[in-house]
């Protein structure tokens, strides 16, 4: 690979990350906060590595110009078979024309940055398996309930109490369609590291209506009667009251308590 476009990856990566960590959010989309600083010192790294190349690929030039060893082949006893191996046929300096596709990953973060993982993943992954957990702590009485998917879930199908039956909660997620319409999953994604690591939680919600795909949206009811409440048999659904439309949170990647109303 020819030094130019060494250059221009080093630089325009570097740039990409700076542009999607230090200047914009776009980075949470693809990996959590707490990795944010490593991509900021990334970026700065290969930044400072384009500018060290140009510098010295300039400072080579420059010494060529002003009479280099370069100039003085066969006074060092080059003989006439000696020759560039371009000239043979094979012209090993040149770039192959995949090389310039490494391009378009730097590219992208600077101008066409991909989105967030949505309901379009989310509906080809099963639902996350949560914990066994034997004791419970009671609940509080608050009404509606702020309660994570996971939270509402281990009470639904492991809480033999029955605490979560007749309670009004409150959850937040995206939406995701399902098939067959009348229903549709309440959803939040969740990644350990970054975007290739993520995992769905989901709850069932029955509404009267099906908001949009991929929108944010709180959502009170009750607990949807199935099976054996406290048991694997009892659904993992809500039977919705009311539904409101909210942005996307800044833990969008975490099954995180619903931000307060209001």
């Amino acid at each position: 690979m020819r030094r130019p476009l060494q250059v221009t990856l080093l630089v325009l990566s570097g740039l990409g990350l700076l542009h999607a960590s230090l200047f914009t959010d776009l980075c949470l989309r693809y990996v959590k906060p707490g990795m944010r600083p490593l991509l900021i010192a990334s970026g700065f790294v290969l930044l400072v590595l384009g500018v060290v190349e140009a510098a010295a690929r300039e400072g080579k030039r420059g010494h060529g110009r002003h009479g280099g060893p370069t100039h003085g082949a066969h006074a060092h006893g080059a003989g006439p078979h000696d020759e560039p191996e371009h000239h043979h046929g094979h012209d090993h300096t040149a770039v192959p024309r995949v090389a310039w596709l490494l391009l378009l990953p730097a590219l992208s973060l600077l101008f066409y940055a991909p989105p967030a993982l949505g309901a379009y993943t989310a509906a080809r992954q099963p639902a996350k398996v949560v914990a066994e957990q034997d004791d419970f702590d009671p609940l509080p009485k608050t009404s509606p309930l702020p309660i994570t998917l996971t939270d509402f879930t281990t009470r639904v199908q492991q809480d033999r109490t029955l605490a979560i039956r007749a309670r009004t909660v409150e959850m937040s997620g995206l939406v995701t369609p399902v098939p067959g319409g009348g229903s549709w999953d309440l959803t939040r994604i969740i990644i350990s590291c970054c975007a290739a690591d993520a995992q769905s939680v989901k709850v069932r919600i029955y509404s009267d209506s099906i908001p949009a795909a991929n929108t944010w949206v709180s959502v009170t009811g009750n607990w949807h009667p199935g099976g054996k409440l406290g048991t694997k048999s009892a659904p993992v659904a809500l039977d919705a009251r009311t539904i409101k439309k909210i942005q996307r949170p800044s833990n969008g990647y975490q099954d995180a308590l619903p931000f307060p109303s209001g």
